[in-house]
């Protein structure tokens, strides 16, 4: 069954968390899958990822790049999963029914936004209801994810 992880973000916007997943996911060996709420978004994230670390560089595509099984990260607005990733990274709020085809399902929202704390708690009650392990994790003062108990 996936691990589903939901990250709270508190202390740091989506831009500067979600890279620093990626690296982690990609340092474990995974190919990642990012699905997002638009076409703009998706761009966004694309050029955050070439420019996010002066030291780093995530290796990532998109539709608009094409060749999506060369990807190890994939940005996407669709709910496939063309470059076969075991990872699966939930933003805007995402939804998605088919967590089953992967290892891990983050599901990172703005805990600084009523709407979207909201959104996060609905999906939490229907995947716990759905008998998923689900596992919340939360920023300290210093922007440390620390896992809260569930």
């Amino acid at each position: 069954m996936t691990d589903i992880a939901f990250y709270h973000l508190q202390r740091s916007n989506l831009e500067d968390a979600l890279p620093k997943l990626l690296e982690r996911s990609l340092a474990a060996g995974k190919r990642a899958l990012v699905r997002a709420g638009s076409t703009e978004r998706v761009e966004a994230l694309n050029a955050i990822l070439w420019t996010h670390g002066k030291d780093s560089w995530l290796p990532h595509g998109s539709a608009k790049d094409g060749y999506a099984e060369d990807q190890p990260i994939w940005l996407t607005t669709d709910a496939d999963n063309p470059n076969g990733a075991s990872f699966v990274f939930l933003i805007d709020n995402i939804e998605a029914s088919d967590l089953d085809q992967f290892e891990r399902c983050f599901d990172l929202f703005d805990g600084n936004d009523e709407a979207s704390v909201t959104a996060a708690r609905t999906r939490w009650k229907e995947l716990s209801e759905a008998g998923h392990e689900l596992h919340y994790w939360q920023q300290d003062e210093n922007g440390k994810w620390v896992e809260k108990n569930s």
